[in-house]
């Protein structure tokens, strides 16, 4: 198949997704082209991946650039150009508006599209009354649409009074890149020289992602057991957690590490993972700290329950409940019986449900079912 590719190039969940979707696909044999502003940040070389940069044109006439119309241009021309059999875009805004446009600039006018939801171009975004309706259009224009999870699903269809049939197709974790690897003792011992536990979290610090809340449960973890933090990723919530860190005393045992790319090697390091967002729709990181047999402490929002299982694969907590969280981060800490057994059930679910082979398994069916409805329609 040759299968056109468009998402948020930044460093996300969304641009993680659909680029890791990409790379699996290619791997398959299968010709993938990214159409993005940018080249996504874990785009790796492969054979059967091209990259088609949309070019975005700057006139003082325009206050703000038009970028829907300069990514509907760039898709139309290589729907046509390359011969695509169908078009997949990741977010619905302007991702699946542009994809409805470029579709008609093409004279192949078979082609698919499929729109993947990822969760804040739902709850936040599409939510917007300047947005909303063009989402819903944009939606029910698409000839197939997924979400990650079934929590994120029923919010779309009850947001959106959305009628339309949707699949539910989970995030997945390249299990061949993310498990727990030997590391050198001088890695970990730069970050926690004596050998103490190290506590991670990873996200784009987003208002969202409740960053200071990760560095409230260190500080109360921190007053049982001697721990590390390790921080990894950027963003506007990076100022105040750190000044919070300064605050509650913790900050000489915390590391602010900025964005990393090889996180599978701080998760290799790590003993405890925590996630307390306000809203998640999946929660990519929480599976990636699995797959590495990290146990995790998350927030119980958004499709985070349908990863993790409370209490066998790890604790989840009310949004908010730094008491809660602390003392499960303690217990997994302290008890080493029963961190192995949350690793070890951790490591088993995520190659039960969650690995690449299974979930791209799934977008082929998908893919394969939308070309031949093209096909019959001829």
């Amino acid at each position: 198949m040759k299968i056109g590719i468009t998402c948020h190039h930044t460093y996300g969940g969304s641009g993680t997704v659909a680029t890791e979707l990409g790379m699996a696909l290619a791997k398959r044999g299968h010709q993938v082209h990214f159409i993005t502003f940018e080249r996504p940040y874990r785009l790796k070389a492969d054979p059967n991946i091209y990259f088609h940069q949309v070019d975005i044109m700057h006139y003082p006439l325009f206050e703000h650039t038009p970028i829907t119309l300069s990514l509907a241009a760039k898709m139309g021309e290589v729907l046509c150009t390359e011969a695509l059999d169908l078009l997949h875009v990741h977010y619905a805004i302007p991702h699946a508006t542009a994809a409805y446009l470029g579709r008609q600039l093409c004279y192949k006018k078979n082609v698919r599209v499929v729109t993947t939801l990822h969760g804040t171009d739902i709850t936040l975004v599409g939510q917007d009354p300047s947005y909303y309706s063009i989402t819903r259009f944009s939606i029910e224009q698409s000839h197939a649409v997924t979400t990650v999870s079934q929590w994120l699903k029923d919010e779309t269809i009850r947001e959106f009074k959305i009628e339309r049939p949707i699949d539910v197709i989970h995030n997945s974790v390249d299990t061949k890149r993310f498990f727990r690897m030997e590391m050198e003792s001088a890695f970990r011992l730069k970050y926690a020289p004596k050998n103490e536990p190290i506590v991670v979290h990873i996200s784009n610090f987003r208002p969202v992602k409740r960053v200071e809340d990760v560095v409230r449960v260190f500080a109360r973890v921190r007053e049982k057991v001697p721990a590390k933090l390790l921080m990894i990723g950027d963003g506007p919530m990076r100022m105040p957690a750190q000044q919070l860190a300064t605050k509650l005393g913790v900050m000489n045992d915390t590391w602010f590490l900025g964005k990393q790319d090889e996180i599978e090697k701080y998760l290799s390091i790590a003993d405890l993972f925590v996630f307390p967002s306000q809203s998640e729709s999946f929660g990519l990181a929480a599976l990636e700290a699995m797959a590495c047999g990290v146990p995790v402490v998350a927030s119980r929002s958004g499709g985070i329950p349908e990863v993790i299982v409370n209490g066998e694969t790890g604790y989840l907590a009310e949004i908010g409940d730094i008491e809660h969280m602390a003392g499960h981060g303690v217990e997994l800490l302290v008890d080493q019986t029963l961190a192995k057994r949350i690793s070890d059930a951790s490591v088993q679910r995520v190659h039960e449900r969650f690995t690449h082979d299974k979930i791209v398994s799934r977008y082929v069916e998908l893919y394969e079912r939308e070309i031949e409805l093209a096909a019959s329609m001829v």
